[in-house]
């Protein structure tokens, strides 16, 4: 009855674990999703941050108690009379440096969505470019372990050579080496098939056991012309640059805003108080006119002509501002490169897989041309097999370049703002 129970749990446990059929297109999906919501703590602080600064102009109201037993002669609490009850008001009216910094924190703000689609980008970069090498190295994996049976066989046929005195010994460890060399592929492929899929794992949220890549998904990636001006396309879509030049524009406003701390400023203010008799104010004032409940309501008006410390700070302010606007102009600057740069690079890499592909054709001929001389008798079954051996390896360095063209269209995509549309589009 036990081992029945156990046999129910191991088949539901493989039912949930089976890998199921995962398209490009989802992956692509869930990825984009996450990156959106891992962000959205930048987004949320950097919108506080402006309802601080915007919210300054609306009064603060404070209530409070100075209670105190006075001897003597009333003394202050705080800066203010001993009370029951204390009301205080203040907000700004008029303050010209509160008007630019309102605008830089809006500015960062607003930057936050750059930096928002940069990690949405970056998402799909990584989840397009994992889920077409997992899905090459699935191939190159089935391919592996044929090329695993095709060495086994020759070293078998070697084995059967060496014994009868056909072939030298040294025949027999060449055979073994080449069979180490595939099993030792075999190993590092089968590696990689493991850590790509835990990859698309963590950026998709899907267990990596449930991952199957689906080869017809994938959309067919566009050409590339050599001819267009794709740096400059990369630099207007490039998030990176956006946010970088968004960041001086609020570097410079803080900047202007620090200037501003000079000039003159007006502040609502607003005071009440509810006065106690046990604070002996009608022994030193005249009992008459003691009241309980005491007010103003005003301005505060505040003149800062003469403040070098501020002028420093300003100064300051000014320089951080141009260190930012030269650290945008060098994102610029490295987006535009490395973009020229993928576009040549692309170039020589769709020349590679072509080579590897002739290469790979030859390849096939080779073997079609030893079976010929096997079935004429002037060739082994060895010479098949290395033949085929051949062939298998001319495949996965075709694969191989395959993955390194695409990989840098991926990345060409990505830095001219198509990466999305391509990924997305309906196969």
């Amino acid at each position: 009855m036990k081992i029945l129970r156990w046999s129910i749990v191991l088949v539901l446990f493989a039912s949930v674990v089976h890998a199921e059929p995962f398209p490009f297109r989802q992956a692509i999906e869930l990825a984009a999703k996450r990156s959106t919501v891992s962000s959205a703590t930048d987004q949320m602080r950097a919108h506080q941050m402006y309802l601080e600064a915007a919210r300054m102009y609306i009064p603060q109201v404070i209530v409070g108690s100075g209670l105190a037993k006075s001897f003597g002669f009333p003394l202050s609490i705080e800066g203010s009379a001993p009370t029951a009850v204390s009301v205080n008001t203040m907000g700004y009216l008029i303050n010209p440096a509160q008007r630019y910094f309102v605008r830089a924190a809006r500015t960062e703000w607003d930057a936050t969505a750059f930096s928002t689609e940069d990690r949405r980008q970056q998402a799909i970069l990584e989840t397009a470019v994992s889920y077409t090498q997992l899905d090459r190295l699935v191939t190159a994996l089935h391919l592996l372990r044929q090329q695993e049976q095709e060495a086994v066989r020759a070293e078998q046929i070697t084995t059967e050579r060496v014994q009868g005195g056909v072939e030298p010994q040294i025949e027999l460890t060449r055979a073994k080496l080449a069979t180490a060399r595939v099993r030792m592929s075999l190993a590092q492929v089968e590696g990689n098939v493991d850590v790509l899929r835990n990859l698309l794992s963590q950026l998709t949220g899907v267990p990596a056991a449930r991952i199957e890549t689906v080869t017809e998904s994938i959309p067919k990636l566009p050409d590339v012309s050599q001819s267009d001006d794709l740096a400059s396309q990369a630099v207007s879509a490039s998030p990176a640059v956006k946010l970088a030049f968004a960041q001086a524009d609020a570097k410079q406003l803080r900047a202007r805003g620090e200037h501003k701390q000079l000039l003159p400023a007006v502040d609502f203010i607003g005071q009440y108080g509810l006065l106690t008799r046990y604070n002996n104010y009608d022994q030193f004032f005249q009992p008459s006119s003691f009241q309980r409940n005491n007010g103003n309501i005003g301005v505060a008006i505040r003149f800062p002509f003469f403040n070098l410390s501020q002028r420093a700070h300003a100064g300051a302010a000014d320089a951080e501002a141009v260190q930012a606007r030269r650290q945008a102009e060098d994102v610029k600057n490295k987006v535009s490169n490395e973009t020229r740069k993928l576009q040549r690079e692309v170039a020589q890499l769709a020349a590679a897989r072509e080579v590897a592909r002739l290469e790979y054709q030859l390849a096939r001929a080779d073997v079609d041309t030893v079976q010929t001389k096997v079935q004429a008798g002037s060739a082994t079954l060895r010479d098949e097999a290395n033949a085929r051996l051949a062939e298998g390896q001319k495949y996965s360095a075709y694969l191989d370049a395959i993955y390194q063209l695409e990989h840098a269209q991926m990345q060409l995509l990505r830095s001219t703002g198509e990466l999305e549309k391509w990924a997305l589009a309906q196969k």
